[in-house]
């Protein structure tokens, strides 16, 4: 149902001076039905089953939900949906307020009370829920000079500041941030961004797009699906709009095509795209695309927009390295107000290696399963919820696992843990891995030291006593050492 358009409440709950939390659950059992007609059921059970209404006034709901994360996640999937039954239910004049409960202290939830999101300034809003009588913005922008509305499509949560950058995408992200300060005047024009799926290309793409708009440089910044420019252009074909739709294209001073494969064996599309590369690019306006592989190995692109498209920088993202993926985990926590135990970040981190896409859905699905179970995200907890996610298999731990634990904790290679040098951090990670070996593995004290370097089982005997006491006397040496051995059944997974 269009979200303008409103209905009369029903006739068991016109607003009367009765208010409180009995008529506050009557309200929101009307609501849930309205809501549950228009989302799938799965979703329905995990994101409003789980909250409470607590009060009605006037025209004022009052709803508690478990967690910010919660409340993060209904206000941008289900945010429509909820508005339009509140407007349903109780008038255009609803209002809602969110109780949030950020934590346990003694027992009790402490809570915050937030309104439905508005577009006001934070000192206006603040204490005040949303007028659901006032028309919701939109994300629109103009273009300079009178020229016609558009829609910029951009994703305002796709920014810079929620992007990582680590080893696997550094030139892209490089690249990235001296286009949005200078989109068109560059060396990067076009850029072109390829990689698999999920690495976060659309992300560093839209997040050129928001910088300009954000520091004002142009408000001309568009962002678009090769498949949707695809159809637009033959609908624009059919309709006779040919001239509009390339005059708007051609009037664009920031471009972004995302997944431009699509445009393979499209001769007319990829026509109309030649022309108004040459338009945009004579005019210093920039180009920014991405791909799924090389342009080169695309089959069905010709080869003068290969040749166009190679004009400026082409550069990969891969698959994050292990503290990239780290630092998303991480970040992702940080933005949803939530702290997990470091084990779990690293048994997540370790297990999931492909792509950002499922390591944010990881961490929705964790903190999804947690705000309806209310229990402890702890290992047993994680391996549980994400057994459909994460698949592993438990393997026979080998001095192979240990060695590579040892060298990544003291950052040395194996080549140092089996060679000569004496120098202090090689020899204490020998050490300790000598012992975590005979402690782990139960392997033999030849065994052991044949693989570290071909030593005698002296030495091994030598380090195992040394570690021993080390353990004992120090309590920073014994946290290192169970530090290590959690790295290391982490990775035995």
């Amino acid at each position: 149902m269009p979200d303008t358009i409103q209905q009369e409440a029903p006739e068991q709950l016109k607003i009367t001076p009765t208010h409180g939390k009995p008529f506050a659950e009557k309200v929101w059992s009307a609501c849930l039905g309205l809501i549950e007609e228009n989302i799938n059921s799965l979703a329905f059970k995990t994101w409003f089953l789980p909250i409470k209404p607590l009060s009605f006034s006037g025209s004022e709901l009052t709803i508690e939900v478990p967690s910010q994360f919660f409340y993060e996640w209904i206000e941008e999937n289900y945010s429509v949906h909820v508005k339009q039954a509140l407007r349903q239910v109780i008038g255009p004049e609803a209002k809602l307020m969110y109780s949030i409960v950020m934590d346990k202290s003694q027992g009790q939830p402490v809570t915050i009370e937030l309104p439905h999101q508005t577009d006001a300034a934070p000192a206006e809003r603040k204490g005040r829920a949303e007028d659901f009588g006032e028309k919701a913005p939109t994300r629109r922008e103009r273009f300079e000079n009178g020229r016609a509305r558009f829609e910029c499509n951009l994703n305002p949560k796709y920014t810079f500041s929620t992007l990582i950058r680590g080893d696997c995408n550094s030139l892209a992200f490089a690249a990235s941030k001296s286009i949005a300060q200078n989109p068109g005047q560059n060396a990067f024009n076009p850029l072109v961004i390829y990689g698999g799926v999920g690495l976060g290309k659309t992300h560093m793409m839209q997040a050129i797009g928001n910088s300009v708009l954000e520091n004002r440089i142009s408000d001309a910044v568009l962002y678009v699906s090769s498949e949707k420019f695809a159809i637009d252009f033959v609908n624009a074909i059919q309709n006779g709009n040919i001239q509009e739709f390339s005059s708007f294209y051609r009037n664009i001073d920031v471009l972004i095509i995302d997944d431009i494969q699509f445009f393979a064996g499209k001769e007319k599309t990829q026509e109309e795209i030649f022309h108004i590369f040459n338009t945009l690019h004579q005019s210093n306006k920039q180009i920014i695309l991405s791909a799924d592989r090389p342009i080169k190995e695309i089959k069905g692109i010709e080869d003068r927009l290969i040749s166009r498209f190679n004009w400026g920088l082409s550069t990969d993202i891969q698959a994050p390295e292990y503290e990239t993926r780290k630092a998303i985990i991480q970040s992702k926590l940080k933005q949803s107000g939530v702290s997990l135990d470091p084990v779990v970040i690293e048994f997540i981190a370790t297990n999931v290696t492909n792509n950002v896409r499922e390591l944010e859905g990881c961490i929705v699905k964790l903190l999804a399963a947690h705000s309806l179970d209310n229990q402890e995200i702890d290992l047993a907890f994680t391996k549980s919820t994400l057994k459909d996610i994460i698949r592993y298999n438990t393997k026979q731990l080998t001095l192979e696992t240990i060695e590579k634990a040892v060298c990544g904790y003291f950052s040395i290679t194996p080549n140092d843990l089996k060679g000569k040098s004496k120098k202090k951090e090689i020899a204490v990670g020998r050490q300790i891995a000598m012992y975590l070996s005979k402690e782990m593995t139960g392997s033999s004290l030849k065994t052991i030291g044949l693989h570290f370097g071909g030593r005698d089982h002296s030495t091994v005997i030598h380090a195992l006593n040394t570690i021993e006491k080390k353990v004992v006397a120090s309590n920073d040496e014994r946290k290192k050492i169970e530090e290590l051995r959690k790295r290391i059944e982490i990775m035995s997974m």
